[in-house]
Formats: structure tokens, sequence, C-alpha cells
């Protein structure tokens, strides 16, 4: 749609000096946010979101071939919303996996054109930071064009507490073993409270930005997260977008910003209804507004679903991750999109959304433009 006519369609008088200053190029504050967050006027949001999306990258759409290894479920965490992990190792539900396992599931990848292996998993009481390093070490010198993205910025805190490393120390080892880059999970939503209730013995967002600006440091990438949908407010969403767009200012070292839509089920938080597709589409759009400075908003199809995923690619996303190949821990929380997807169905969602899809490497390298 022409901006100017989009204008002249605005429902919602309120935000008309909200999309004056994204017209202008300057930066959105809180208050300009929570409007955004609060008005009824989605399809306006959408469209502004989309108009910068285009701005930033064009008509393309990414995706990337990859695949999922989740190492363990053992976790020595408890958190409420989470329905993957197991505190007993010897619960019927518990797993471990072997190294040949785990190199098994990477030759899968590979054989199936994977450029990306995405791991993460609990933070097993017994495993030793030795273990740990031998997974990437090992996927590493069996496959070394493959892009080992792996432990979030709370396992990585787990191994500096388990070998009495630094946290610079661990990141370097593990990337002089093959890590590639840091994937973005752990961030769930910033706010101490919203923290305390849903995820209390895990890391709070200092440790897990500073372990994020080290990478970057140490010339590592990485994703960042904001889970939503559960406890938290318009204002908590606000919050973690901020404190992620002034670490951006830092370092510039994060690729892609991820809003994961909270999964309900089998777990012990007190919130048992999906997020709604106008919350996801408007999730997504108030991202892409907020966080200038983050190259790419991604429209995790594996939470929201395939069909809102595609949607979102008119509404300020630009990625819809992969092909995945063995999504665990968002589906033992009930989500009910498949656990695999395939090149094919992604480029038709990409080319039916009006896009042009761009198979990607992990830092968005384009690897083939499907015109």
């Amino acid at each position: 749609m022409d901006i100017e006519l989009a204008l002249k369609l605005v429902k919602d008088r309120e935000i008309f000096a909200v999309i004056d200053k994204i017209l202008e190029g300057k930066r959105l504050d809180f208050e300009d946010g929570l409007k955004l967050f609060q008005t009824k006027d989605v399809l306006t949001v959408g469209t502004i979101a989309d108009y910068i999306t285009r701005q930033k990258n064009g008509e393309f759409a990414y995706f990337v071939i990859n695949r999922q290894i989740n190492p363990t479920n053992v976790c020595v965490l408890d958190c409420k919303f989470c329905a993957f992990a197991d505190m007993d190792k010897n619960s019927p539900k518990a797993y471990e996996m072997s190294t040949d396992q785990i190199l098994e599931n990477a030759k899968h990848a590979v054989e199936n054109g994977a450029v990306e292996v995405h791991i993460v998993g609990g933070l097993h009481p017994d495993w030793s930071f030795k273990r740990y390093l031998n997974i990437v070490w090992a996927i590493k010198e069996s496959f070394p064009d493959l892009h080992i993205k792996a432990f979030t910025a709370v396992e990585i805190d787990f191994l500096s507490k388990i070998s009495g490393l630094s946290y610079e120390d661990v990141i370097l080892k593990l990337k002089e073993a093959g890590l590639g880059s840091l994937p973005g999970g752990g961030a769930e939503i910033f706010s101490p409270d919203i923290r305390r209730v849903i995820a209390p013995k895990k890391i709070g967002y200092q440790k897990y930005l500073q372990i994020h600006k080290i990478a970057h440091k140490l010339g590592l990438h990485s994703t960042v997260t904001m889970l939503y949908g559960h406890v938290e407010r318009y204002e908590d969403r606000l919050d973690h977008m901020i404190k992620i767009r002034e670490a951006q200012d830092e370092t510039g070292g994060f690729t892609c910003f991820i809003p994961l839509a909270y999964q309900p089920e089998n777990n012990d938080l007190p919130v048992y209804e999906y997020t709604s597709g106008l919350d996801d589409l408007k999730t997504i759009a108030v991202s892409r507004l907020m966080l200038d400075n983050i190259p790419h908003i991604k429209a995790y199809w594996v939470m929201i679903g395939e069909k809102v995923a595609q949607v979102a690619l008119n509404f300020g996303a630009d990625d819809m991750d992969g092909t995945v190949m063995e999504e665990k821990i968002a589906h033992f929380a009930g989500a009910k999109s498949p656990t695999v997807q395939t090149k094919e169905k992604l480029i038709r969602l990409m080319k039916e959304a009006g896009k042009i899809p761009v198979e990607r490497d992990t830092l968005y390298k384009p690897l083939r433009i499907y015109e």
C-alpha cells in the first residue's frame, strides 16, 4: 500500500505524532511504544512497520536451512513456563544424547542441505564443561562447513560456574572449538519482577546482556529474544526492547530480534490461553518500529504458526527462521505448528506474502535468491 494513502486511512489519531516521528527518522521512546501497543488500529501499525522493513531489507524475506539439536532436557533450573526441562535425571521424560547421537543429527542436517545447527538444552548437573566443549569440537571436526549456533547466555553462565572460568574464557574456548555464534534464548522478559515469577533461578537481564556483549567483543554475533504473552504487561515488553536497543547501540552484534509467543501447556504458570494472532502481529510490528538498530525481525513460525508468520511478513518481519527439522522445546509446551518445515513450503509462503525469498546463512549472507 502507498504510505500516503495508508496515512489517510489511519483510524486512531492518537498515533499520528508517533507516525510522524517514524517517518522523520526519529527514535521512538517508551511512551511512543506504549501508544502503538495500546491502539486498536493494528493495520496502520503494521503498514508503518512494513514500510520500515522495506526501507531496511527491500522486498526480501529470509530463511535458513537449519536443524535444532537439544542434547539433554535434564536441567538444574525450575522455570515455571518451561515444559521441556526435567530436574530429575531419572524421570521417564528425561533424556541425554551421546556425542554419537548428536553427530548423527548433525549428519542428517548436512545431508538435507543445512548450513546451521542450533544447539540449546538443559543445564545438566553432571555434565562437565569439557562435555559441552566436546559437543562443539566433535561437530566442527566432522562437519567443518557447518555453522554452530550454540548455548544461550544462561548456558554460558552455567558453564562459567562449573568450570571456574570467566565468561570471556568460556566463550573463547568454545570459539576455539568451533562455535560460530550465540542463540538468543533465555532473555524471557527482562523485568526482575516478572522473572521472579516465571524463572526465579535464571540469570537476570544484566548478566544476559553482559554475556552477549562479551561475545560481540570477541567477534561473535548473536540473536536476541523476548518471551511474551504470559504474565507481563506492554510496559514490560517495551522496557525489554529498549534495553536491547541500548545494548545494540554499544556493540552492534545482534543480527535479529525474535519475539517468542508463550506456549501455555504442560507448565506451572497459571496462564492457559495461547497468544492471539493480533497480539502476535502487533508485537512484531512494534518490535520493528522500536528496534531501529536491529537489522532483522523474525516471525518464528514454530511459535506463532506458519499462517500468522506469513502475514507477519507484511507487519514488520523479514525472516521466518528455517527448516528446524526437529523442534522440541515449544512442542513440549503445546505448540500447534509442525516440528519441521520444508524449504519449498517456506518459499511458497514468502512468495504468497508478496516477498522475494532469500536462502541465507546464519549471519544473513544470501546464498540463493528465489526471484
